[in-house]
């Protein structure tokens, strides 16, 4: 059996990962790579697996629970996405306040499934605002302590620290970004993309598809604190039906998140991730 490249990307509520992981899907589509995707969420029926299925991608959700607590689905998903066809390359997202991963899914996988996968590096995507102000580089909005150390952790834990979302920083300001990351986290590889725009996507899937991340190497996780951490995070899975004269649908979704956002801050509140998509039941535009 030829090894199939195991690539896991991680990284907190928001970064972008889902729009990343599909710039990299379309990128070994066209390469004629087979791929098959791995969403991970709290809830059934995920807007995420919703979205890569709608961009022609073969997608299995696990729910309920991060990878590191989800191993055996993990494999499992692996399995049914190779019922038919066997991936050369699968792509799994975790849920964005999950960490540990090194030690609860890439090692292990490559320990017991060694004959079957070649584990990429381990990416953590990074939401450049944000990660501004928690390094103090800015002032505004952040999270509590023990959510924080949630947001520690992935980046240390990570191989290549994805700064996402460059078009909303000016050069000064991501050069300073990406001095911090350097200094805090030494030994890591830094890299610019913008997933929307396609910017950095072949120089990351370059590394990701020519090295090996899986490493005996763990973290020392304080898993109290973890757990307080991820309890501090409001989860809301919501789906609603509309009717009504024909609308603009595009517009109605921007329109309503901006809603949301608004009422949000008056009452500040910070959101970590919102995500939302609409689905006409008549499968007409």
């Amino acid at each position: 059996m030829l090894k199939s490249r195991y690539i896991m990307i991680g990284g907190f509520l928001g970064a972008g990962k889902t729009t990343a992981i599909l710039q990299l899907g379309k990128k070994l589509r066209e390469a004629e790579e087979r791929v098959g995707l791995i969403m991970n969420d709290q809830s059934i029926g995920l807007v995420d697996t919703a979205l890569v299925r709608s961009q022609g991608f073969e997608t299995e959700e696990i729910t309920g629970g991060c990878f590191c607590c989800r191993f055996n689905s993990l494999v499992q998903a692996a399995e049914n996405l190779s019922a038919a066809d066997r991936p050369d390359v699968f792509i799994a997202e975790p849920v964005g306040s999950c960490t540990d991963l090194r030690a609860t899914v890439s090692y292990p996988l490559q320990k017991i499934y060694g004959d079957q996968f070649i584990i990429a590096p381990l990416s953590v995507v990074l939401d450049p605002v944000r990660t501004r102000r928690i390094l103090g580089l800015e002032g505004g909005k952040t999270f509590s302590e023990k959510v924080l150390y949630i947001f520690g952790k992935q980046l240390e834990e990570a191989d290549l620290l994805v700064i996402n979302k460059c078009d909303l920083l000016d050069q000064a300001s991501l050069d300073e970004l990406q001095q911090a990351l350097e200094q805090r986290y030494p030994g890591k590889e830094v890299l610019r993309i913008t997933a929307r725009e396609g910017m950095g996507i072949d120089q990351w899937l370059s590394i990701l598809l020519s090295r090996s991340g899986a490493t005996a190497d763990s973290m020392s996780v304080d898993y109290d604190r973890y757990a307080e951490g991820e309890a501090l995070l409001g989860w809301l899975n919501l789906s609603a039906s509309l009717s009504g004269e024909e609308f603009d649908g595009n517009n109605f979704i921007k329109d309503l998140a901006a809603a949301i956002r608004e009422r949000l801050e008056q009452q500040q509140i910070e959101i970590a991730h919102l995500k939302m998509t609409l689905t006409p039941d008549s499968g007409n535009d």
